[in-house]
């Protein structure tokens, strides 16, 4: 029980993670990979949703604690963009529109909970920390989660015929939305970066999220642009979509080798150990979201010529994921035989 008292909000990025990356495989022609890890984050998101409904009811003191903090709260970000993850798993793989609803409806529920819960707290709270501490790449997962909703609205929206044009323009409107999220968070977040101290210790793996949260506007951006010709709304709005979404693939990639850089400076040059957390998943994410979106952007507009990076970038990605699982193996195993 010690397990779910202290269980993180943000455990939901290791559903993400697989995710993106058995969609990625899928898109890359490797169905036997993509299967296997559609079956392993069903069993995830099972036990995780479990895990966090029995820390509700078990420890609420402990829940409704990292619910408004400032630096936790933004985590349970991530059950919303996990279900919705596996909303699209179940469209790509197994073809279960059934099921990908639900995960639809409750992941738009589970988004007007968690969004008006957080950012209400956040503002009439009486202690709140200072900038420096209280905000970081982990804020941007507010940004995905309304993005993952706009990416699973625009591939249901070809399955339900009689509402795809309600439904496209939910997806357009959440991907307006998330954009917009962005352009306020990162202006705090590069700000903290570029005026404030930064140690090694403040360089946590969901900084990555920083590019993630371009690659999930990038690719649901590419999936609108494709569902122009079953949304006739979407037609005057396809120079806007183009644009915006090079635009977004442009910046995530920008943030890339700045993400990588930061990272030798933090575990080689002054030697930060690098250990299994939780958080790592957080950094796998963004590796297979921009693989998905860089083949999306390249087939949606077809520029061919951008095929080249999907197709090695997966094998990051896909390496990524395989280190997180294994660090989260150890773990697992250290605390059985430890009893911690």
């Amino acid at each position: 029980m010690g397990m779910i008292r202290n269980l993180s909000p943000a455990y939901f990025a290791m559903v993400m993670a697989t995710g993106i990356v058995s969609i990625a495989s899928h898109l890359l022609g490797m169905p036997l990979i993509a299967r296997v890890l559609f079956g392993l984050n069903i069993v995830a998101y099972t036990v995780l949703f479990v895990a966090t409904v029995l820390r509700f009811v078990r420890y609420r003191k402990e829940f409704l604690h990292d619910l408004f903090s400032h630096t936790s709260g933004v985590g349970f970000f991530t059950l919303v963009t996990a279900t919705c993850v596996l909303g699209s798993q179940s469209v790509l793989l197994s073809g279960n529109y059934g099921m990908a609803l639900i995960l639809w409806l409750v992941g738009i529920v589970l988004w007007l909970i968690v969004t008006y819960t957080i950012f209400i707290t956040f503002t009439i709270k009486e202690d709140k920390p200072p900038l420096e501490v209280g905000i970081n790449g982990a804020w941007l997962l507010a940004v995905v989660s309304t993005q993952a909703l706009a990416v699973l609205s625009a591939q249901l929206s070809m399955h339900f015929e009689t509402h795809k044009l309600i439904i496209n323009f939910f997806a357009f409107s959440m991907w307006l939305w998330g954009g917009m999220q962005y352009i306020w968070m990162i202006s705090l977040i590069f700000y903290r970066y570029t005026f404030f101290k930064f140690s090694p210790s403040d360089l946590s793996p969901p900084y990555w999220i920083n590019m993630g949260a371009m690659a999930i506007s990038t690719l649901a951006g590419s999936l609108l642009i494709l569902n122009v010709p079953h949304a006739p709304f979407l037609l005057s709005t396809l120079a806007f979509l183009k644009g915006f979404s090079i635009f977004y693939w442009a910046t995530g990639t920008w943030w890339i080798p700045m993400l990588i850089i930061l990272a030798y400076w933090r575990h080689i040059y002054k030697k930060f150990p690098l250990t299994y957390d939780p958080l790592y998943w957080g950094a796998v994410f963004p590796l297979g979201m921009y693989t998905a979106c860089t083949f999306m952007v390249a087939k949606a507009m077809n520029l061919e010529f951008l095929m080249p990076i999907p197709t090695y970038f997966i094998y990051v990605a896909q390496l990524a994921w395989l280190a997180a699982f294994i660090g989260l193996v150890r773990k697992l195993v250290k605390d059985l035989f430890h009893g911690q």
